[in-house]
């Protein structure tokens, strides 16, 4: 898992497949808001988590990549 987590070729997925994910009609609603109010709201509300180091871009890195991984795994897989 950690391998994965700092691979350049699975964060060039990511980046590649989140936004064609998140526009895509087979996805539903539900499934991309699962993404999105999290990543906003912690980006929002940052101080809710005062004691933790993470930023706020490791946070919507981490959400970007559960939910690129969900996704593809639930929905596109043929």
């Amino acid at each position: 898992m950690w391998k994965r987590l700092i691979s350049f070729r699975n964060w060039g997925h990511v980046f590649r497949r989140i936004g064609p994910l998140l526009f895509s009609p087979k996805i539903p609603i539900w499934e991309k808001l699962l993404f999105a109010v999290p990543a906003i709201v912690y980006c929002v509300i940052p101080d809710v988590m005062p004691f933790i180091p993470i930023d706020d871009i490791a946070v919507t890195l981490f959400l970007m990549n559960f939910f690129t991984s969900r996704v593809e795994r639930k929905y596109l897989q043929p």
